[in-house]
């Protein structure tokens, strides 16, 4: 049986061998071979993968055990070698031969390679190229032994790579991180940057000048929207603005948008942009007679005040201008097309336009003839803003006939990505201006005075203060994070799960090893199916509780002991009010244990925090100065906003500061009406609230003209997050300030200061080298067009109808069948199958509410172990649907008996049938 097959893998031997990795289908292997060959298999790989792989290869020729063939393709799909897979299923390696010559050439060149690259810099813009687990391999090699080391590594994954694409993606990889001489090594035909510089490339002129500074304010009465006396107007190329005019430096900026160019405005926060736009709008709504306006945000919070300025500004200028707003969950109330059809300008957060296009209630970006970017150096990878251009530019270079939008884009910075100079960033720079397919960077040149006279820029300062030294209660919380990991080893080799390195208690990347953990547990397969379960539900328990006390330490370190004990009471509260199992009370009872001596602790008055101390010095001093000052703190987390609101009501000369609290809506049960609240009341200088404590939800966009202290309180990320968040300071004389204890965040935010340097110089390249910045735009262009292409053309593995148990991710319990499943409107997945309440409970959803016609009304938790399933809903005149999130389930075959753990719905390898309300009952 199987006698074709075995003489086809014979025959494509050498090419199988060269590719697959055995102890990334060790799964396959336990499943077939006797557990001794699996160890030689596994022993010899880490002397010769090779080697390993011609013995794995002979022993499957020996199989004779039924569906060995088919778990053998299975296996493959699961270690992520779609291109082997796709050859061994046609038998056809016509593409596996054609990448050996590219192996050979970087095989010959490898001894100059391996020194030269930086790979996590290389693997960034090419990670399909490898398995998921090489890409972890490569960086974790490179934090522990370095560049060439990692180098090395990545070769080899190179060249058992069985991806068709891997040599271009290589080649554009090293154009992007600017490894000229690698290029002209593997590809000749490459020329040289200082080559590209000399070609004579057309003539087309703009002016260029970029600086960095303090966005308008969130009122049309702000400072930078500058108003007119009663009865005058302003005019801007033929505009009248009624009640507002531009300074001269906004119409600079505005100027060439106005002409109908394709603009990215690049303006310093505070400067008015937002006020720029709407003149754009206004001029546009007068010159076009069918014209259509889309305005993105790419943040509710600045979707909604956003809006607000629309609504404002043209009501006091054109009363018969139809606007309207839509994001979230209210695409659903009124269909797209209708709202198209019905107003002048529409307000929108990218993925409502994004999901129109793509269900076909927008049929294409045509339909409208201005598209404003606000936030636009967001337009980068998978982000919605790139995704709507990617349509764009198909249509455009397509050469479909379309009449296609004016774009318009807003931003404070055009430094994206990463970048070591400014001649990297000149290509960042170009990048972005290709994505967004403008040929024009409008900034301020010929007003600079102007500009600098309105726009205030915050005095940048970092303040270092020593660390929190190890006390009693940090070594009592490592000894009980000490114990939960002893006792997950009683149940199952946690160290065999990751590839991670498991790191310093209280650290970012010990819990990325929690994660990667839980992650491997999912599909942990044991062959009694009941100590599977008992298993993984044990390592879940005692990876949730590491990850809280984990987070308490960094809350003590950042905050209060109080703090972080109250942060993990809250913890244990929950868990014994939810019913906890036998290892929950466990935990429990050695948290209750060390309790009292904890509380002892965190009342201690002799150790205070050093961060704390300085805090509260920075804020005593610049209220003692400014009683009317406003302050933006920056926290990285929600712990530590309530840590920290917590901190300043209970510190006698803080208390009347009023500290305010702004976080993402996801799991904080802020709602957007009650942070549009918390962001009015904080702007109001009549309220009481002085500070405001925010997460990243803050950093971008909003607009709070009083602001004249920024607190970066161990908050750092790249150059462009640097000018968003010290541009949160609008008002004249701010100061923004970050306070470390770790001296390479302060060399972090350092290095981010002088990368605004190295994106003005880029600025200035290429205001005197234009036609060079049109070749590499149209490069650009030509470049990804032909990656789309060929991402588009290339083959999808076909799904399987066999049937798949879905078992709960925590206790591996059985929910469904795959079978019983429907997709409704393509993303919601409805299980017809009633018994799925006997194995689950429900309880009341928080926040029941509409989206795509389908009434969410109760959460779906596993019966056994509470683990999130899904929701249960109605439809029309259906009613207790139950809609599952693919997240908290592993999916087993039926035929191998394999598991697999999915990330996204689009991503199952199996069919799941429409769901036809006419033809289901339920």
């Amino acid at each position: 049986m199987y006698e074709e097959e075995k003489e086809n893998l014979k025959k494509f031997r050498n090419y199988i061998v060269q590719i697959i990795r055995p102890s990334n289908m060790k799964g396959f292997m336990t499943s077939y071979l006797e557990t001794a060959v699996v160890e030689i298999i596994l022993s010899e790989e880490n002397r010769s993968v090779t080697t390993a792989a011609e013995l794995l290869l002979g022993k499957m020729c020996d199989l004779v055990e039924m569906g060995w063939f088919q778990g053998f393709l299975d296996a493959l799909l699961e270690g992520e070698y779609t291109g082997l897979y796709n050859a061994i299923k046609e038998w056809d390696f016509e593409e596996i031969e054609r990448m050996s010559n590219y192996k050979k050439l970087l095989e010959r060149i490898e001894a100059s390679f391996t020194k030269q690259i930086k790979p996590c810099e290389i693997i960034t813009h090419m990670t399909e190229c490898f398995v998921s687990r090489e890409v972890e391999e490569i960086r974790a090699i490179d934090g522990q032994k370095g560049h060439i080391a990692a180098a090395e590594k990545l070769v080899e994954c190179l060249r058992r790579s069985d991806r068709s694409n891997w040599f271009k993606l290589l080649l554009l990889a090293l154009e992007h991180c600017n490894y000229a001489e690698l290029l002209q090594l593997l590809d000749p035909q490459t020329e040289s940057t200082e080559e590209k510089m000399e070609v004579d490339m057309g003539t087309t002129t703009v002016v260029f000048q970029y600086r960095e500074e303090a966005e308008c304010g969130s009122s049309l009465n702000s400072a930078n929207w500058n108003q007119a006396q009663e009865g005058s107007a302003g005019l801007v190329g033929g505009v009248t603005q009624g009640r507002y005019r531009l300074r001269e430096y906004q119409k600079e900026l505005a100027a060439p948008a106005l002409q109908g160019e394709n603009t990215l405005i690049c303006g310093p926060t505070g400067c008015g942009k937002t006020l720029v736009a709407l003149t754009i709008c206004e001029h546009h709504l007068r010159s076009k007679s069918e014209a259509k306006i889309v305005f993105l945000a790419t943040k509710l919070v600045v979707y909604e005040q956003q809006l607000g300025l629309f609504l404002e500004y043209f009501n006091s200028t054109n009363a018969g201008i139809r606007i309207k707003g839509v994001c979230g969950d209210m695409e659903d109330q009124v269909s797209m097309d209708v709202i198209v059809k019905g107003n002048d300008i529409i307000v929108l957060t990218p993925q409502i336009l994004l999901n129109a296009l793509n269900m076909g209630t927008v049929p294409s970006l045509s339909v409208f003839t201005l598209l404003i970017f606000d936030e636009c150096h967001n337009a980068t990878r998978k982000h919605p803003y790139n995704m709507l251009m990617a349509s764009y530019l198909d249509s455009k270079l397509s050469q479909q006939g379309q009449v296609l939008p004016q774009i318009v884009g807003l931003t404070a910075s055009v430094g994206i990505g990463t970048f070591r100079n400014s001649q990297e960033a000149e290509m960042n720079i170009c990048q972005l201006c290709a994505n967004l397919d403008t040929r024009i960077i409008s900034t301020v040149s010929n007003n600079r005075e102007e500009l600098q006279s309105f726009v205030h820029i915050p005095e940048k300062d970092y303040v270092e203060v020593g660390k929190l030294a190890n006390d009693e209660f940090v070594s009592i919380i490592r000894y009980i994070m000490v114990y939960i990991e002893s006792q997950a080893k009683r149940w199952y080799d946690i160290g065999s799960l990751s590839n991670l390195q498991t790191s310093e208690h209280g650290t970012q990347k010990y819990e990325q090893w929690i994660v990667d953990v839980q992650k491997k547990c999912k599909v942990l397969q044991l062959e009694d199916k009941e100590e599977e379960s008992r298993v993984c539900r044990a390592l879940f328990n005692y990876m949730g509780h590491l990850r809280k006390y984990n987070d308490a330490l960094i809350i003590n370190e950042d905050a209060r002991t109080k703090d972080a004990l109250n942060y993990l009471e809250d913890f244990i509260q929950q868990v014994k009010d939810a019913g906890f199992d036998t290892i929950e009370q466990q935990l429990t009872a050695c948290f209750d244990e060390k309790h009292p001596h904890l509380a002892i602790l965190s009342q201690r008055r002799d150790r205070d925090n050093p961060k704390l101390t300085r805090l509260k010095f920075i804020l005593d001093e610049q209220y003692t100065q400014d009683q009317e000052t406003r302050t933006l703190l920056f926290v990285r987390t929600r712990a530590l906003t309530e840590a920290l609101k917590n901190w300043i009501e209970e510190t006698d000369s803080l208390r009347f500061l009023k500290p305010a609290v702004l976080m993402g809506s996801l799991g904080s049960g802020m709602t957007q009406t009650y942070k549009k609240g918390v962001l009015q009341s904080f702007k109001n200088t009549s309220d009481q609230s002085k500070i405001l404590i925010a997460t990243s939800v803050a950093d971008e966009g909003v607009d709070i003209p009083q602001c004249n202290l920024v607190l970066m309180y161990e908050y750092i990320g790249n150059m462009i997050k640097t000018v968003q968040v010290r541009g949160r300071g609008r008002a004249e004389g701010s100061r923004c300030i970050l306070i470390s204890s770790r001296k390479e965040r302060i060399e972090k935010e350092q290095q981010n200061m002088l990368q605004e340097k190295m994106v003005e110089a880029a600025v200035d390249k290429l205001q005197v080298s234009r036609d060079h910045m049109l070749q590499m735009i149209e490069n650009y262009q030509k470049t990804d067009k032909t990656t789309r292409d060929y991402e588009k053309s290339a083959p999808v593995n076909p799904r399987t109808v066999e049937n798949n148990k879905f078992l709960c991710a925590k206790c591996k319990k059985f929910a469904c069948f795959s079978d019983d499943l429907r997709v409704l409107k393509e993303s919601q997945h409805i299980v017809l199958d009633k018994s799925i309440f006997d194995r689950s409970i429900t309880k009341p959803h928080p926040r029941p509410k509409k989206y795509m016609g389908i009434l969410k009304e109760k959460k779906l938790f596993c019966a056994n172990c509470h683990e999130e399933w899904g929701i249960v809903a109605s439809y029309r005149h259906l009613q207790n649907l139950p809609l599952l999130r693919i997240e908290g389930f592993v999916v087993e075959s039926c035929v191998t008996q394999k598991q697999r753990n999915f990330g996204k719905w689009k991503e199952v390898t199996f069919v799941i049938k429409p769901f036809i309300v006419e033809n289901e009952c339920l």
